[in-house]
């Protein structure tokens, strides 16, 4: 490939390096040039233009994704059409996405033209998520490159997805005078919302003295009609034959390991009945915050079994939260307080679920005001930062509806390429002097400035070094407010992903606040927005 400035004259059938707005419109990067285009960029005054000329071996950006793509098995995963040299893959089921770092190495060393990202190995996603994207860096790449590309990923997969296995799981929990009911209700109530995620259910919960007696009679009376065993102790395991390593044993099971280098989650106990799993649950287990148990849980129902030496391989990572009873080296004695929380009203999207009507779900009228507004209104009456509004599609009709408001306008260009890119514009604007960010969707008619007022008070008090999410009965929702620790996650989103793996994954703490219905309702379609009172404008 030769790229570089050329005179008109010679930019025919070549592909343009660098989007182009002349009168007539747009001419894109990636486009290829015909004479009609040429004629236009003459008639505006260019007289050269950055292209990149093909050689007989090259392929195009989008023909070099779309081959590399097709060599990756399809199996659970979906395929973006190629588009701008990238192709997104996203899971088309709820499981374990697993990656193979030397697959993934190798192919990113065939050349730095071709680039195949994807998620950390073993990491829980939902159908949907975009788990790898493939880009290629020039607007063409040499054929060889694409097919040693294709080759490897055809001889060793390079990555997957797990779908999780329903299980029929069983709750043993040991009883002490020091140990709450309530604990304990809270950690079945936990437990069976960690379990949902998969479609496994808790079938059975059995409280029990908290001797091996006691777990070992409960093990063996639950394997019968279960497939899955956990045992939440009242104390902590301490050693190897403390009750609950030993009461596996006692019921005819096995102890395959004790212990794990995952901080939360030290005190993992794992064994087996035959195929059935047993887990000594870690206390840390009994909090909905992602620990080491999770790590366990999710590799089961995903069809693995963890070996010993899987286990302890488990330490680069596994530091998800510092313990404040324990020096915190990263952190100064008296951590800062954080700068304001500014507001990040996402109004950029494409609203494909509208129909082919090509009504704006943004313009719909709620009480007489388009709906953009009344977000915008909201976040104004929250009283509280700077209010930042991102646009894209149709852009110049949503700042208009939004004429008079006391706000920032950022253009997101590159919206059509989904959620992120509109999140790293948002955070463009407020990143210097924030100390967090409220994500607000602004299709999101049920949030009121009360409701936001609350979530940056939760996030006040945990001095702006917490996620805060609003949920709806525990079911996650929007808005967020991330704080300033993720900003730098933020910014390496890519494709039609929000920042869901940033609040799961960040190891900062979790403050859900309860909003009702209004956390969970979105208006992405004609049918939601009548149901939610609104009326249909252009």
């Amino acid at each position: 490939m030769r790229f570089g400035p050329v005179p008109l004259a010679e930019a025919e059938g070549a592909i343009l390096a660098h989007a182009v707005k002349t009168a007539e419109g747009k001419l894109s990067k990636g486009h290829r040039l015909g004479a009609n285009d040429l004629a236009i960029l003459a008639d505006a005054g260019i007289r050269e233009a950055i292209v990149a000329r093909l050689d007989s071996d090259d392929l195009p950006e989008d023909e070099a994704a779309a081959r590399i793509a097709a060599a990756i098995a399809p199996d659970h995963l979906r395929f973006s059409p190629a588009a701008t040299g990238r192709v997104n893959i996203h899971a088309t089921v709820t499981g374990l996405f697993a990656a193979n770092r030397a697959a993934v190495d190798r192919v990113n060393r065939i050349d730095p033209a071709i680039t195949l990202a994807c998620l950390a190995d073993h990491v829980a996603v939902d159908a949907g998520d975009m788990v790898a994207t493939i880009k290629i860096i020039p607007l063409a790449v040499p054929r060889q490159f694409v097919e040693q590309a294709a080759a490897m990923l055809r001889a060793e997969p390079a990555f997957e997805v797990k779908p999780f296995v329903p299980r029929c799981a069983a709750l043993i929990a040991t009883e002490l005078p020091s140990l709450k009911r309530q604990v304990m209700d809270k950690t079945r109530a936990v437990l069976a919302a960690r379990l949902a995620r998969s479609g496994s259910s808790l079938e059975t919960e059995r409280r029990v003295d908290h001797s091996e007696a006691a777990v070992a009679g409960a093990i063996a009376e639950l394997r019968a009609a279960h497939d899955l065993l956990i045992v939440f102790g009242a104390s902590a395991v301490a050693d190897p034959d403390d009750v609950v390593p030993a009461a596996i044993r006692r019921a005819g099971g096995t102890v395959e390991h004790v212990g794990m280098p995952v901080d939360p989650g030290n005190l993992l106990v794992l064994g087996r009945l035959g195929e059935i799993p047993v887990i000594g649950a870690p206390g840390c287990a009994r909090s909905p915050r992602e620990n080491g148990f999770d790590w366990i849980l999710d590799r089961l129902l995903a069809g693995e079994w963890p070996s010993p030496s899987d286990i302890s391989g488990l330490g680069v990572g596994g530091l998800l939260k510092e313990i404040p009873t324990r020096p915190q080296p990263r952190e100064a004695a008296v951590r800062p307080q954080p700068g304001p929380v500014a507001i990040i009203v996402l109004a950029a999207g494409r609203a494909r679920r509208m129909g082919p009507a090509g009504k704006h779900k943004l313009l719909a009228e709620f009480d007489g005001v388009p709906l953009v507004r009344r977000s915008v209104e909201t976040a104004l009456a929250a009283g509280k930062g700077k209010v930042t509004v991102v646009t894209g599609y149709r852009e110049e009709e949503i700042r208009t509806a939004l004429n008079g408001l006391p706000v920032t306008l950022i253009s997101n260009p590159d919206y059509e390429s989904g959620m992120a890119s509109s999140l790293i514009a948002g955070l463009s604007v407020v990143e210097g002097e924030a100390g967090g960010m409220l994500v607000m969707l602004a299709d999101m008619p049920g949030v009121t400035s009360e409701h936001l007022s609350r979530m940056m008070a939760a996030f006040d008090a945990e001095s702006g070094h917490a996620v805060v999410r609003a949920v709806t009965e525990g079911q996650r929702g929007n808005p967020v407010i991330l704080p300033r620790q993720t900003f730098a996650a933020v910014r390496q989103l890519v494709g039609d992903v929000g920042a869901r793996h940033i609040v799961e994954r960040c190891g900062l703490p979790v403050i859900d606040v309860e909003l009702g219905a209004a956390a969970r309702l979105d208006v992405d379609t004609p049918e939601a927005i009548l149901a939610a009172g609104g009326i249909l404008k252009e």
